[in-house]
């Protein structure tokens, strides 16, 4: 099915040349990896791969092994990213997550050693019942590892999940924002004396190490997105496959547009995104993308701290450590 969209997406655009590819979770790796190859070799086949192209796949470390990781390496990917989540047990449980802690070591250290030029852990904090010693025992693990890349995400509780409900019932108290803000600063300043830099708002990677793929969907890049549920954006366009799988099965085999929605974006839209997007990136956004009154209604930030003064005076809006706590305040400001 994937292979019959690629086709579908090689009618339909008019990229020539692919730089990266991403196969997303759930968990692409309870595929054999000779048929997640295949995918990658009908792209090569009907577009132009970079020379340098990245080519990432997700994976629970209970679902590889070296074996399968040495043939996922054959089959052209580079790059592997790990849910590892927590180092702590009793935190997996919590987030329904069902990998014994130690396979991530395992994992990670058969990657390097089959050739993964880039292996990325990703974490979690703010779970229900999670000390600061919790977290920083999983920062410390995640750190212990031969990886490149770490992400850090705070938990963010979905409605309509089982966690939502457990929450809703007040049978799982979640923790305040003061507490999160304490283990993202925690992680920061661990990852930063580890020699990972901050590259985006929950993202650390070793220098040259920077995902290239997702910085493409921060900066409003093109990317086309194959599989039941997938997103894509092209041009201001962002369109949306049908998300049961049975229902994309059938509209793919019957040489269908799987497509369940699309949007296009106004100036309007486009702007805000942007903004909300770049003020992510370490990076920042050129002050002149800014209105007068956009630069003012921000300007108390910096005498606050929460901007780097020295990036302001250079014409770029630049988060501090702290001002990455209040990122999505200060995009409203912008905004209003």
């Amino acid at each position: 099915m994937l292979i019959r969209e690629i086709e579908f997406a090689r009618e339909s655009s008019d990229a020539t040349i692919v730089p990266s590819i991403f196969f997303g979770g759930g968990t692409p790796t309870l595929m054999e990896p000779k048929d997640l190859g295949r995918v990658i070799t009908a792209i090569g086949s009907r577009f132009e791969l970079a020379k340098d192209i990245e080519i990432t796949t997700e994976a629970n470390p209970d679902t590889v092994t070296k074996e399968k990781l040495a043939t996922l390496r054959e089959a052209g990917f580079n790059r592997i990213s790990f849910g590892m989540q927590s180092a702590v047990e009793h935190v997996l449980k919590v987030l329904d997550r069902t990998h014994n802690p130690e396979n991530v070591f395992s994992a990670t250290s058969w990657a390097r050693e089959v050739g993964f030029d880039e292996v990325s852990v990703d974490l979690i904090y703010g779970t229900a019942g999670e000390s600061i010693k919790d977290w920083e025992k999983s920062v410390d693990t995640a750190l212990a590892l031969p990886v490149s890349h770490i992400s850090a995400y705070a938990l963010i509780v979905e409605a309509g999940t089982k966690l939502g409900a457990q929450v809703k019932r007040g049978d799982v108290v979640m923790p305040d924002d003061d507490e999160t803000a304490d283990k993202y600063l925690l992680a920061d300043g661990k990852f930063a004396a580890a020699g990972f830099d901050w590259y985006e708002l929950s993202n650390w990677s070793k220098p040259g190490s920077e995902c290239r793929h997702n910085m493409a969907y921060w900066n409003g890049d093109n990317w086309w997105g194959a599989g039941a549920g997938a997103h894509s954006h092209i041009n201001g366009r962002r369109f949306w496959n049908v998300k049961h799988p049975a229902a994309y099965a059938s509209m793919v085999t019957a040489s269908k547009n799987p497509m369940h929605e699309q949007e296009f974006l106004s100036y309007d839209e486009k702007r805000s995104e942007e903004i909300m997007l770049k003020i992510r990136l370490a990076s920042g956004l050129d002050r002149a993308e800014l209105t007068a009154r956009e630069q003012d209604s921000i300007a108390g930030f910096v005498t606050e701290g929460y901007l780097q003064a020295e990036q302001w005076d250079g014409g770029s809006v630049v988060l501090s450590k702290t001002g990455r706590l209040i990122a999505d305040r200060i995009v409203r400001e912008i905004l209003l």
